[in-house]
C-alpha cells in the first residue's frame, strides 16, 4: 500500500511513518518542519519527504494519514477535503492496521507516559516478548521511538490529546488496551480541554474500551483518578503508589545516587529489592506501573527489576548532557508545574549540597496561555536560581507570576540575554535543568559550548 502521511515529522507521526514501513508499505510524507534528527531518521528508513504542503499528493497513493496538528484553514487541507480522496487519522491508521490482533498495552496520564511506556517495552524485550511500540520520545535502549515487533504485544503511549481536525476525541480512544495503565490525571492542553472534567470524560471513555479481562493499573493516590473510576470501571484494578502503603504495589527508595536502590511491595508483603540510575519519587511510581503492567502479560517482578536495573533513561527526561566546567547540565521535557517540581525534586535528592539552576522556557500552548501562572512559583522550591526565557507570545508576564522568588528569579527576553547571564553566573558544581518541550531555541548546546570555551580560556 502506498501510504502518505500529512504532518508526519511529528514524533507519533513518524513513528507511525516507521511502524508503516517496516510492515511493508511505501510511504512517503509531508511537513512544514522537515529537520533533523526526525527528518533523517525517516529518510533512513526508505521515506521520501516534502518539506512543506504546497505539492499535490500523487495520485497513485492508496492512505492519506492526517496528523493533529494540520487544522481547517490550511490550504493543504482544505484541497484535501475538496478532492474527495479517502483519509484517516494516525492513531485510526494504527488501530486498523497493526493493533487489531495485538495484546496492547497503553501508557496514560498527564505526567509520565514517555517515561513509563519506555520502561514497560524494554521489561518486556528483557523478558524475550519482542514487544512492537510506539513512543513519544526515544529510550536509550532501543535507539528509536517506534517499531513493529515481532510478537502479539505491542506498548502505545496512550496520549489524551485530540485525535485530528475531524475527530476531537482523545488520541487513546482507539487503541482498545487488554492492559492500561493510568498514570495521574491533571489539568493541562487547555487549547482542546475547557477544565479538568473534560478530561476525565475522555478518560472514562477510554476505560469503557478495556475489557473485563484485562487490567487496569491506576495510580491509588490520585484524587482525579478516584473521581474517574466513580464513574465506571468494569476491569480489574491494581493500584500502585510510592506514597500510599495500602496500595497493591508499593515501593520506596532505600540509598539515593548514581546508582539508586529501592525497595518493592506487592499487597504489603513479597519485598523485592531493586536499582537503577534514576531519581525521584516519579520514576518510581513509573516503574511500579510497568512492572504491574508486565506482570499482567506473564513477566515476573524480578525479572522486571532486572530490567530496570538496566533502564538507560529516555531521552530529554532528566537526561544528563554531561558536565561542562563542573557544571552538571540536564535536559528535561518538563512544561507543567507538576513535572516541574517532580524534575526538580529529583536533582536535588542527588545533589541535596548542591546549587540548582532551573531554566526554563513556558513553550507549550497551556503554559503560553498563562492557565498555571498563580501556581507556577511553587514549581521551583528546590531551585536556588531560576532563569525563565520570556517570549513575545505569552498570554503573561513571568516576572510577575514568579515576583515569589524574589531574588532567586531572572526573565530574560532573548536567548542569547539568558545565555549570556548563566554563563556570567554558573559555577563548578552547580546542577543546572533545562526545561522546554521544544529546542529551547538551541540553549541546551549554546551554553554547551558556552561552558567549554570558558574552559578553554582558563
Amino acid at each position: 500500500m502506498r501510504i502518505h502521511i500529512l504532518g508526519v515529522c511529528g514524533t507519533f507521526m513518524g513513528g507511525i511513518a516507521a511502524i508503516a514501513k517496516e510492515a511493508g508499505h511505501e510511504v512517503s510524507g509531508a511537513d512544514q518542519n522537515v529537520y533533523p534528527p526526525m527528518s533523517t531518521q525517516l529518510e533512513a528508513l526508505g521515506i521520501k519527504l516534502v518539506d512543506g504542503y504546497e505539492a499535490p499528493i500523487d495520485a497513485g497513493v492508496e492512505s492519506i494519514v492526517v496528523g493533529n496538528a494540520l487544522s481547517r484553514g490550511k490550504p493543504v487541507v482544505e484541497a484535501l477535503l475538496n478532492s474527495g480522496r479517502a483519509y484517516t487519522s494516525g492513531p485510526e491508521w494504527l488501530a486498523d492496521h497493526v493493533l487489531g490482533d495485538k495484546w496492547v498495552l497503553a501508557v496514560s496520564g498527564t505526567h509520565g507516559k514517555t517515561t513509563t511506556t519506555s520502561m514497560l517495552a524494554w521489561i518486556l524485550e528483557y523478558a524475550g516478548l519482542k514487544p512492537g511500540f510506539l513512543i513519544g520520545g526515544v529510550p536509550a535502549n532501543f535507539g528509536i521511538s517506534a517499531r513493529l515487533g515481532g510478537s502479539k504485544y505491542f506498548v502505545v503511549e496512550a496520549d489524551e490529546y485530540d485525535t485530528a481536525f475531524f475527530d476531537k476525541r482523545s488520541k487513546f480512544v482507539h487503541y482498545r488496551p487488554r492492559t492500561l495503565v493510568v498514570n495521574n490525571i491533571e489539568y493541562d492542553h487547555a487549547d482542546i480541554f475547557s477544565d479538568v472534567d473534560a478530561i476525565i470524560w475522555q478518560f472514562h471513555q477510554l476505560l469503557r474500551t478495556v475489557p473485563g479481562n484485562g487490567l487496569i493499573v491506576a495510580n491509588g493516590k490520585d484524587a482525579n483518578i478516584e473521581r474517574l473510576l466513580k464513574r465506571g470501571v468494569w476491569t480489574p484494578l491494581a493500584t500502585f503508589s510510592a506514597s500510599d502503603r495500602g496500595a497493591r504495589w508499593y515501593g520506596e527508595y532505600d540509598s539515593i545516587g548514581m546508582e539508586s536502590r529501592f525497595s518493592v511491595f506487592e499487597q504489603g508483603a513479597a519485598r523485592r529489592t531493586g536499582r537503577w540510575s534514576l531519581v525521584g519519587q516519579h520514576n518510581l511510581e513509573n516503574a511500579l506501573a510497568a512492572i504491574a503492567a508486565a506482570g499482567h502479560v506473564g513477566v515476573a517482578p524480578d525479572i522486571a527489576l532486572q530490567a530496570l536495573a538496566q533502564f538507560k533513561g529516555v531521552k530529554r527526561r532528566l537526561e544528563l548532557r554531561g558536565t561542562f566546567a563542573g557544571v552538571a547540565l540536564y535536559e528535561d521535557f518538563a512544561h507543567h508545574p507538576t513535572a516541574i517540581a517532580t524534575t526538580l525534586q529529583g536533582v536535588r535528592s542527588l545533589a541535596p549540597q548542591q546549587r540548582i539552576v532551573a531554566v526554563m522556557e513556558p513553550r507549550s500552548n497551556t503554559m503560553r496561555m498563562g492557565v498555571h501562572r498563580n501556581t507556577l512559583h511553587g514549581s521551583f522550591a528546590d531551585a536556588d536560581r531560576v532563569f525563565v526565557l520570556a517570549a513575545k507570545d505569552l498570554g503573561f508576564d513571568p516576572a510577575e507570576a514568579l515576583a515569589p522568588l524574589g531574588e532567586r528569579l531572572v526573565v530574560a527576553s532573548d536567548v542569547q540575554a539568558l545565555l549570556k547571564r548563566l554563563l556570567a553566573e554558573l559555577k563548578a558544581g552547580d546542577h543546572v535543568v533545562l526545561m522546554s518541550n521544544g529546542s529551547f531555541q538551541g540553549l541546551p548546546r549554546l551554553l554547551e559550548q558556552g561552558l567549554a570555551g570558558s574552559t578553554a580560556a582558563s
